[in-house]
C-alpha cells in the first residue's frame, strides 16, 4: 500500500476539520510541545532534523492527545463506564488520566510481560489493572472478552477515530510555523498516531514523504501496509514494547491508505542507537519506541542525507533496569 492507492475523500474517517479542531481543544498539558531543529543531532545524522518532543507531558508520551479528545467526547455523550482498554503502558497512561479528570472509572488489561513502571502509573492514575496474556495482544483479547461479558466500554487504540484525530494535532503544530519538510517519520505500533499524521501532512504539505517506522522484530504493520490486508505474526519481539504489534486494526490499516509512502524497518541495534543519540546530544531520556525515528535515520542514513527531516520523540517511560543501563553506556559520551 502506498501513497498511489487512491481514496475518495468522502471515504475518510478521519476529519481535516475535526483535527484543527482537535488541535486547538487540546488540554494545556498536552499542547503545543517544543519543537526545533536539534544542531548536534543534525550534524550526527547528516539530516537538518526537527525534533518534535512528546514525552514533556503528564504521562511523557504522545497518546495523552488523543486520549483526551476520545474521553471528552465519551464523556460529553453521557459514557458512565467502565471504560476498558488494553495497553503496552502509555495508552493506558493516557486513558487513566483523561478519564481521571472526567470522573470515569477505567480497567485496563496489560500482559504479564508489561514494563512495571508503566503498569504502576497506570494504577496510580487511578486505573483498575489486569496482567494478562504474554503479550500487548493476548492481553487486548482479555480485555476485549471482559468488555463483551460485563457491559465495559470498550476502546481500541487505532480503532477510534477521535484518537486518530488528537494525535493529527502534532502534524498541525509541527506544520503551523510554514516549515517545508522532505520528509517525516513516525514510530508504527497501532497506526493511529501515523494516521493522524499522515491524513494532514498529506493535505498540508503533499510534497512531504511520510515514513512508519517499525521494529524488524515486529512487522505486522509493514507486511499489512505492503500486502494490503492484514498480516498476523506469531510474535512480536522487540525491546520497542510500545509498537509491538503481531494483530493489526483493521480501521487503522483502512486510515492508512494512500497516505503513508513507506514503512521502514529498524534493528534492535538501530533502536538503541538511537536511544544513545537521543541521550548525547538532545538530553532526551526516551524509551525504545519513542527513538524509532532517530533509529530509521541511523539505518537508512544515506536516504535523507542533506534533506529536511522531522520526527516525533513519541515516549519517554523507560523501565528502570534499561534507563540504568543506558546511562551507564553514555556516561561521558557527550
Amino acid at each position: 500500500m502506498t501513497q498511489d492507492t487512491f481514496v475518495p475523500e468522502a471515504e475518510r474517517r478521519l476529519s481535516l476539520e475535526r483535527i484543527a479542531a482537535s488541535a486547538a481543544r487540546l488540554p494545556p498539558e498536552f499542547r503545543d510541545t517544543p519543537q526545533y531543529d536539534c544542531e548536534p543531532l543534525s550534524e550526527a545524522l547528516g539530516c537538518r532534523l526537527t525534533l518534535k518532543i512528546e514525552t514533556a507531558n503528564p504521562i511523557r508520551s504522545f497518546k495523552g492527545r488523543g486520549a483526551a479528545v476520545l474521553v471528552d467526547a465519551l464523556a460529553a455523550a453521557g459514557e458512565r463506564g467502565p471504560i476498558v482498554c488494553a495497553s503496552a503502558g502509555n495508552w493506558g497512561q493516557a486513558v487513566a488520566y483523561a478519564a481521571r479528570r472526567a470522573g470515569l472509572p477505567v480497567r485496563v488489561w496489560a500482559s504479564v510481560n508489561a514494563n512495571p513502571q508503566k503498569v504502576a502509573r497506570m494504577a496510580a492514575l487511578g486505573a483498575e489493572v489486569h496482567r494478562e496474556g504474554e503479550d500487548f495482544d493476548a492481553a487486548k483479547a482479555a480485555a476485549r472478552a471482559w468488555a463483551a461479558a460485563h457491559g465495559g466500554r470498550w476502546i481500541e487504540d487505532g480503532r477510534e477515530v477521535e484518537v486518530s484525530e488528537g494525535h493529527g494535532s502534532i502534524a498541525v503544530e509541527l506544520l503551523a510555523r510554514g516549515d517545508a519538510f522532505d520528509h517525516v517519520l513516525v514510530p508504527l505500533g497501532n497506526g493511529a498516531m501515523l494516521a493522524g499524521i499522515a491524513r494532514w501532512f498529506k493535505a498540508a504539505s503533499p510534497a512531504t514523504r511520510v515514513y512508519g517506522v517499525c521494529a524488524r522484530g515486529a512487522p505486522s504493520m509493514a507486511d499489512s501496509l505492503r500486502e494490503d490486508r492484514v498480516v498476523e505474526t506469531e510474535r512480536a519481539e522487540t525491546i520497542a514494547d510500545g509498537i509491538a504489534v503481531r494483530v493489526p486494526v483493521p480501521e487503522a490499516l483502512e486510515d492508512l491508505r494512500g497516505l503513508v509512502d513507506e514503512v521502514l524497518l529498524v534493528d534492535e541495534a538501530d533502536i538503541v542507537a538511537g536511544m544513545r543519540l537521543a541521550l548525547v546530544h538532545a538530553g532526551q531520556l526516551l524509551e525504545p519506541s519513542g527513538a524509532v525515528g532517530l533509529a530509521a535515520l541511523v539505518a537508512h542514513r544515506a536516504r535523507f542525507e542533506g534533506t529536511r527531516v522531522a520526527t516525533v520523540l513519541c515516549g519517554g517511560n523507560l523501565a528502570d533496569a534499561d534507563r540504568a543501563a543506558l546511562l551507564a553506556e553514555t556516561d561521558g559520551s557527550a
